[in-house]
């Protein structure tokens, strides 16, 4: 039996999914790889709850109960004082302080499992640290939801660059918020602010529906697999087509660009009228290896494309190579929802420990 010590930062609706998903494979991990999952710490931004010995399954309850407000050295000094054998720290928070902590998890002995895109889009001094400190503490960083939620991407962009393949363009819809709303915004006929909002009910889209609007997660996106093709970009260079108007932008507080989200009716009914009757609309990101360009932007699409026949909340992503040159390689799947994502950062825990003796 091999024993993986897991610490959760972020139970919000991935995280809890993720812990509901570990406690219903239990026993068949148990019997069918001989891996036991031992949850030994949940924490938010402000509490955790510690158990060196476990912490069993109705977790929530427990954390209710028995949380503590603690500080990160709080936390350090706990997985130190008890050196946790195969220790993976998963962060499923949406925080753009938490990837700071990494190297103190790595220090403290612990593989760090990220759906959390922020470390991978940081400098370029960080992103390079950060890998420095990981290969001389020998532990794995692995971030497969970083791009495609469950959807197996990275990796794929990895093994075919490691291989020598030479990569020349990646294009396609990477945001599955995104995917949804212009769906069937571009098939039914219904008001924009009305699609949003089902899109949020969802859980599609973000609290802040104007997170997905900015086009910046699809930027990020973008950003993970040029710096997977070792491509020395920043954030800053990553051309990004915004979806809100200006007047909704700057200085708007959320409850203001809630009570007037009807405006954006007219504005993106000025792109649909734009669209041929064969033609729907994406909002697509697109990778240029050869000319080192990445770009968002908001397009009409012929419905019998690749990318025009995608449904729901479908990521798609075609990979052109020296091999796929004329016929790209192609993945698509779902890709939004707490579900998706939580199974591919499973995934990402028995990667880990197949890699562990």
């Amino acid at each position: 039996m091999k024993t993986i010590h897991l610490a959760l930062f972020g139970p919000g609706k991935v995280g809890s999914k993720l812990l509901e998903q570990l406690a219903n494979s239990e026993e068949h991990l148990k019997n069918s790889s001989g891996i036991i999952l031992k949850l030994i710490l949940v924490a938010d931004s402000s509490h955790a709850l510690l158990n060196p010995n476990g912490i069993k399954s109705g977790w929530d309850q427990g954390f209710k109960t028995s949380s503590q407000r603690y500080s990160f050295d709080d936390i350090e000094a706990y997985l130190k004082k008890h050196q946790f054998e195969n220790l993976v720290s998963i962060d499923t928070t949406a925080s753009d302080q938490f990837p700071q902590k990494y190297f103190s998890l790595v220090n403290a002995g612990s593989h760090i499992i990220a759906a959390n895109k922020v470390a991978n889009t940081l400098s370029l001094e960080f992103y390079a640290e950060l890998r420095s400190q990981l290969k001389r503490n020998n532990k794995n960083f692995i971030y497969e939801t970083n791009v495609g939620a469950g959807l197996p991407i990275v990796e794929t962009l990895r093994n075919l660059h490691l291989s020598g393949e030479k990569i020349t363009r990646i294009r396609g819809v990477f945001s599955g918020s995104l995917s949804y709303i212009f769906n069937t915004f571009s098939e039914e006929e219904k008001e924009f602010s009305e699609v949003l909002k089902e899109a949020g009910i969802l859980g599609y889209t973000e609290p802040d529906a104007r997170i997905d609007l900015s086009g910046k997660d699809v930027g990020r996106k973008l950003l993970i697999l040029a710096r997977e093709l070792q491509l020395q970009k920043e954030f800053e260079e990553v051309s990004i087509e915004s979806l809100i108007p200006s007047r909704l932008n700057g200085e708007t507080s959320l409850e203001d660009f809630n009570s007037r989200v009807n405006e954006l009716d007219e504005h993106f009914q000025s792109y649909k009228t734009k669209q041929l009757k064969d033609e729907v609309l994406r909002y697509v990101g697109e990778l240029d290896v050869e000319k080192g360009t990445l770009t968002t932007k908001l397009i009409n699409e012929p419905k019998a494309s690749v990318l025009g026949q995608i449904e729901g909340a479908d990521n798609i992503f075609e990979i052109y190579t020296e091999s796929y040159k004329d016929q790209p390689l192609v993945i698509r799947g779902a890709g939004a929802g707490a579900a998706v994502t939580a199974r591919g950062v499973f995934g990402d825990i028995l990667k880990i420990s197949e890699r562990l003796n």
